[in-house]
């Protein structure tokens, strides 16, 4: 008797938690038979006496929706992420027209249980013309598109597509499936057969899955669209699970939900395929049996219209395909002519802009990875963004004669483009990325002593090209592991000019603006904001003792979080007489210890804090070549007035360093030139 209290306490107990509880773990439906208590039927969607979920019917631009009522938690608090969750569910679509389908239907996990302002016809009841693309909307949708829709990309009139916050959908595919010998086999979707589809996110990895076969198929192990996308911006805490569809002006398709089973944190149940209810079979219809006897007529009607139709959606498609790449040429830029480039060339070369092909984010912009499409030259496109027209000419006309420089160690400007409030510079691109993933936080791939003295040499073969080899002194300004990039043969190319500033020989730049990043700022130059050739030395003197120690320029230190200088670090190996050690334990077994020292020394003097003690480029290439000896140095040569280099004891936490920024870089198109 006791055994039995306490059972019926355990689940009373586990009762009035779940009703207590907003969340809903999984739920199944093998049909939706009559009383559906946790089914919201919306717009024209309809249950049929047999149990099928019907999203449309014979309306015209109208739309359908069904949502399961109640909140499903994603996520176990409110800023966490999203948790696993599956679904499956079994669809038929059958046109009113053999072969002629409407729009299709989409699953859609919403903020509300329901879409009242959603749009019919294109937008599939899911969004409308003024919030299709807008992140607030926070919806994750996979939609059975049967329509090519040329305003969101639709890659075909028979596929299976990933859609966040818009119709644009971040992947798809043709319609198919995976069969157990790896052959791939196309589904129509507008049979009128039942085909099923598994929808998988992984809460750790966050891949999402899409899957679908026949309803007489196992689930096949290959999905039909993959992908990696974090969800947890998209979805909040609680959110609603259900599907939309809609119907258009002429042709009209019906979209039907056979069954559907939904799990969070788990597997969703599989579902009893032989207990769904069937199909209606479709005879000649109303509608078939109207067109059928009034052919001629209906011909004479339908054909203006589509033409018409057709014509307006080609109109509005070319209007806002030259809207999109239209671009304004000034008078001003016609000298350039030769070097300006296509912005459509540079959209289609790097897909649009997309977060897959980004290289790279910078001070004033971000860098794309691209292959141009006539010469397929791969590109690196950086997109400089542009608030105000001021010194827009000026700045232009600086890069652009900038890009006439050629030299070895220099990545080459190929060309630019402007258009509205942006800029963008068009380098070649360099295949083995930027110096600096090779040298911080235990990098999978590391370079040996050789290869970086061979980076180091190059850089300042560059640096001196630019300082008294050219026909104007340019003054790079941002010299930094960053922007330096490594080509095929992993020689050391400087590049993103966007701060450069250009001056005559014996003379320097008007500028009074401090820029370029924290660690390599000379101290000189943060008193008085002047530029010389003297603050390239010591920023690539900060180079030398990053590439030898394999260090960050600033580094976190202790239990405080102090911020100490690399310089600082390297100075106090060298006064305790064990400079070697500074040296990064990943140069390999395989060095020149006097070049290794050479290194060290020289970074700490290039890097002095008296300007006039930094040697110039042609010194320092002297040094790296052995056509000079570096003079034989102690760290009380680099002592003045009780301060080391680098403007020590000035700890970096001295100067502005706000919310943890590491970047001061003037507004390259603002004005300040």
């Amino acid at each position: 008797m006791l055994v039995k209290q306490l059972v019926f306490f355990f689940f009373s107990l586990i009762s009035q938690f779940q009703k207590s509880s907003s969340q809903s773990l999984y739920f199944i439906y093998n049909g939706f038979r009559p009383p559906l208590t946790d089914i919201s039927i919306q717009g024209i969607a309809a249950v049929t006496p047999n149990g099928l979920l019907k999203l449309t019917n014979a309306t015209t631009r109208k739309t359908g929706h069904a949502f399961y009522t109640k909140p499903i938690r994603f996520k176990d608090s409110p800023n966490g992420n999203v948790s696993s969750f599956s679904t499956t569910f079994v669809f038929a679509i059958s046109p009113q027209l053999r072969m002629l389908s409407g729009f299709g239907m989409t699953f859609v996990v919403s903020p509300k249980p329901s879409l009242p302002y959603a749009g019919a016809s294109q937008y599939m009841g899911l969004f409308n013309a003024t919030n299709n693309g807008d992140d607030t909307n926070h919806v994750f949708a996979v939609e059975l598109d049967t329509i090519p829709n040329l305003e969101v990309n639709d890659m075909d009139e028979n596929h299976v597509g990933l859609d966040i916050n818009s119709l644009i959908s971040i992947n798809s595919s043709r319609a198919g499936y995976w069969d157990k010998t790896g052959q791939f086999k196309n589904l129509t979707m507008i049979t009128s057969k039942p085909m099923q589809v598994w929808i998988d996110y992984d809460g750790l990895t966050h891949q999402i899955d899409v899957t679908m076969a026949p309803i007489n198929e196992d689930k096949p192990r290959k999905p039909l669209v993959s992908t990696v996308k974090d969800l947890s911006s998209v979805l909040f805490q609680d959110m609603f699970v259900g599907f939309s569809s809609s119907t258009a002006l002429v042709i009209a398709s019906d979209h039907f939900v056979l069954g559907w089973s939904f799990a969070v944190k788990g597997k969703a149940p599989p579902l009893a395929l032989s207990k769904l209810p069937k199909i209606p079979r479709f005879g000649p219809t109303k509608i078939q049996s109207f067109y059928k006897n009034r052919l001629p007529l209906f011909s004479l009607v339908l054909i203006p219209v589509l033409l018409i139709l057709s014509i307006v959606f080609l109109v509005r498609f070319i209007v806002r395909r030259r809207r999109k790449f239209a671009e304004e040429i000034e008078d001003w830029e016609t000298e350039f002519a030769k070097i300006r480039m296509k912005f459509k060339d540079l959209y289609y070369a790097t897909k649009g802009f997309k977060e897959k092909g980004l290289l790279g984010s910078g001070g004033f912009g971000s860098v794309y990875k691209g292959v141009m499409p006539k010469t397929k030259k791969k590109i690196a496109v950086k997109r400089v963004s542009n608030e105000s027209r001021q010194g827009l000419k000026e700045f232009v006309s600086e890069i652009v004669s900038i890009g006439r420089m050629s030299h070895r160690n220099l990545v080459p400007l190929l060309g630019y483009c402007r258009r509205k409030n942006e800029l963008l510079l068009v380098y070649d691109y360099m295949p083995n990325g930027s110096l600096d993933k090779y040298l911080y936080n235990s990098p999978e791939v590391t370079l040996d002593w050789r290869q970086r003295f061979k980076v180091i040499k190059g850089v300042a073969s560059g640096l001196f090209f630019l300082h008294e080899e050219w026909e104007q002194v340019v003054i790079h300004r941002d010299i930094k592991a960053s922007n330096v990039l490594l080509d095929a043969e992993l020689n050391g190319r400087l590049g993103d000019f966007g701060l450069a500033r250009l001056c005559g020989h014996g003379s320097d730049p008007l500028t009074t603006r401090v820029a370029g990043t924290w660690g390599y700022l000379a101290p000189d130059h943060i008193r008085t904001g002047r530029t010389t050739t003297t603050t390239d030395v010591f920023a690539f003197g900060v180079l030398l003792l990053e590439v030898a120690c394999g260090r960050r320029p600033i580094e976190i230190q202790n239990e405080i979080d102090e911020r100490v200088l690399l310089g600082d670090l390297v100075f106090e190996f060298w006064n305790e007489g064990n400079i070697l050690d500074a040296k990064d334990p990943n140069i390999g077994s395989e060095y020149d210890e006097r070049e290794v020292e050479m290194v060290l020394k020289l970074g700490l003097l290039c890097s002095h804090s008296d300007p006039y003690a930094r040697p110039t480029m042609r010194q320092v290439l002297n040094y790296l070549n052995g056509d000079a000896t570096l003079p034989d140095l102690s760290p009380l040569d680099l002592r003045g007035n009780g301060m080391m280099m680098l403007g020590i004891h000035h700890r970096v936490s001295e100067f502005d360093m706000s919310n943890g920024a590491s970047s001061i870089v003037d507004s390259v198109l603002s004005g300040g030139r």
